[in-house]
């Protein structure tokens, strides 16, 4: 299709004869136009998007980063049920590479608010994780008890990992509380 040979044309532009560009001098503002019209051509590809999430977003630059997952963002905003692993990815990126776990939490929330059931159980979890991370413990075990009771979870070692994670976090709050 022609948006498979845009995609493929797009992603050897770095690397041409006599010619070989680091990712992080392309200019990204265009980059995303490109993706986004590729997407325009095929919105059923994912492969714009996994170039975004997995590729561009790979260069040690922030802002270029930023670009890239908020490209991810605003896709995935237009078909969540099937784009939701990508950012996934993306929430994974500004959780370890950019150290921003506000913007992770938040991409982690949009996937558990819009993705509908189609999204594995660890994409719809991620916002715990997060929560604990950031150090909201009480909010991470009232999100993480209120799964636990919903009765969602059907895989006996899930349940059991979960449960034990709920009871982590019981402790840790207990002796944050007691050390006050």
């Amino acid at each position: 299709t022609l948006a498979g040979l845009m995609a493929l044309r797009l992603q050897a532009f770095d690397n041409q004869p006599g010619i070989s560009l680091p990712f992080a001098a392309l200019d990204y503002l265009k980059l995303s136009g490109w993706l986004e019209r590729i997407l325009g051509l095929d919105q059923r590809s994912n492969y714009p998007l996994l170039m975004a999430s997995h590729l561009y977003a790979q260069v040690p630059d922030p802002a270029r980063q930023r670009l890239m997952l908020d490209f991810t963002y605003r896709q995935f905003l237009l078909d969540p049920e099937r784009r939701w692993r990508y950012l996934a990815h993306a929430a994974l990126i500004a959780k370890h590479r950019l150290h921003d776990l506000p913007l992770a939490l938040s991409y982690a929330r949009a996937i558990q608010e819009k993705a509908g059931g189609t999204a594995l159980h660890w994409a719809s979890q991620m916002p715990i994780f997060i929560l604990e991370d950031m150090g909201e413990l009480e909010a991470a075990k009232i999100e993480l008890g209120a799964l636990l009771a919903s009765d969602s979870i059907s895989d006996p070692q899930e349940k059991h990992f979960l449960t034990q994670r709920y009871a982590e976090l019981e402790a840790r709050l207990l002796k944050t509380r007691q050390g006050r």
